[in-house]
């Protein structure tokens, strides 16, 4: 048995299951990316797809179309996220782990087109 993901972290997108640490791993893989969180957003045809919310690297410059070309090759073109958001910070348990919850409600009322 392996296990890849949370149940409630794992994206459902028309019936088809997406991990999300997958994404994010090779998110914070990129050279201009310091920490990366993938979250479901709401969608209209395949009720949830992924959504990328990253924090840059100091200094570093990069585009939502440069991180994910940086994707080519590395994941099945349909788990490729919707929609890459660039914050400042994510928020952060006092174990260090990204609070997926709170990200999930702050882009509650995000919908892809």
């Amino acid at each position: 048995m392996q296990i890849t993901d949370r149940s409630k972290d794992v994206i459902n997108s028309g019936g088809e299951w997406i991990s999300s640490i997958d994404i994010e791993n090779i998110a914070a893989a990129h050279p201009a990316i310091a920490s990366a969180a993938c979250i479901a957003a709401r969608h209209p045809k395949w009720d949830e797809r992924p959504m990328l919310v990253v924090v840059k690297r100091a200094d570093a410059r990069v585009t939502a179309e440069e991180l994910l070309a940086f994707f080519a090759g590395k994941i099945a073109k349909w788990w490729m996220p919707d929609a890459v958001v660039f914050v400042e910070a994510l928020p952060m348990g006092a174990t260090g782990k990204v609070l997926k919850n709170q990200l999930r409600e702050a882009f509650h009322d995000y919908l892809l087109a």
